[in-house]
């Protein structure tokens, strides 16, 4: 939402100035300008990045329109679902959990986490380690070291479409400058014509560096930005269980392990203890 808010501000700003100024908005309308500069972005785009990237990056522009997917309320499940697996482990130890693991949208603890169980990378995540832990051939340290690998993995994956969406952004001054000149071109090779009508052509020709550095800094280069901080909030949420894993591991009891991941979090996503523990005793009776 807020990106649609941003661009309408951005094109009312700039065309409503250009208006005030006495421009018409004719001169910028130059559909071939539009073609020579997103035409080869859209071509270097192509040529940077493998299929797997540009499928990626498909896929992060896509999530730039939707809202915040790390809520308070995801946190407050997540916080709540690992609550449950850590009590039934200390209860009835992890060969408990087996069912639950094998089949998690079937499990009765994480149908308490609905939000949680809609995203199968969260569920992954937390069933994975469950299993690695029921082997019982892993050491703490290992397990330690594995999930900071694997959330490593997970944020430069992340960053694949970040970086080629940057770069497209990037590149769009360059071949608006490219624009430009071609324009320059064909206005000194039309030196002949009447004066008004040689106006026009260097119009057309500066529409293309306006346009380039525009679309760069105006629309691509914002989301990039934005994609940026979704993808901290992501990986943030997975430091976050595995504080909760560590500490468990380390001896700490379940309500003290859920601790760890809540201090872990962003402070405007963090729920406050108090409401914590009265979502964890209200699924201890619904349980």
């Amino acid at each position: 939402m807020f990106v649609i808010i941003g661009y309408v501000v951005i094109i009312g700003c700039i065309l409503g100035g250009f208006i005030m100024a006495g421009g018409h908005l004719g001169v910028l309308m130059q559909p071939v300008e539009v073609l020579i500069i997103v035409g080869s972005a859209v071509g270097a785009f192509f040529v940077g990045n493998s299929m797997t990237v540009v499928k990626e990056a498909g896929g992060a522009l896509g999530a730039c329109f939707k809202g915040g997917k790390y809520t308070q309320a995801l946190y407050m499940e997540t916080l709540t679902l690992l609550y449950l697996i850590f009590a039934k482990i200390r209860k009835e130890g992890l060969l408990a959990l087996q069912a639950d693991i094998d089949e998690p949208h079937s499990s009765k603890l994480f149908e308490q986490a609905p939000t949680v169980l809609h995203d199968h990378h969260a569920v992954e995540f937390i069933t994975d380690y469950l299993r690695l832990l029921s082997s019982g051939n892993i050491e703490l340290n290992q397990l330690d070291n594995l999930m900071d690998l694997d959330i490593e993995t997970h944020h430069h994956q992340g960053e694949r479409p970040i970086k080629a969406i940057q770069a497209f952004a990037d590149g769009l001054p360059a071949f608006g400058i490219v624009a430009a000149v071609l324009g320059v071109v064909h206005t000194m090779e039309s030196v002949g014509i009447p004066p008004a009508e040689l106006g026009k052509l260097i119009a057309a020709a500066l529409v293309g560096t306006f346009l380039g550095i525009l679309l760069a800094y105006g629309f691509v280069g914002p989301l990039g930005s934005l994609l940026t901080q979704k993808l901290d909030e992501s990986t943030k949420y997975y430091q976050a269980i595995k504080a909760a894993f560590i500490a468990n591991l380390n001896g700490y009891d379940p309500m003290a392990s859920v601790e760890f991941a809540r201090k872990v979090m962003y402070s405007s996503e963090r729920p406050g203890f108090t409401e914590l523990e009265k979502h964890i005793q209200a699924a201890r009776k619904a349980k």
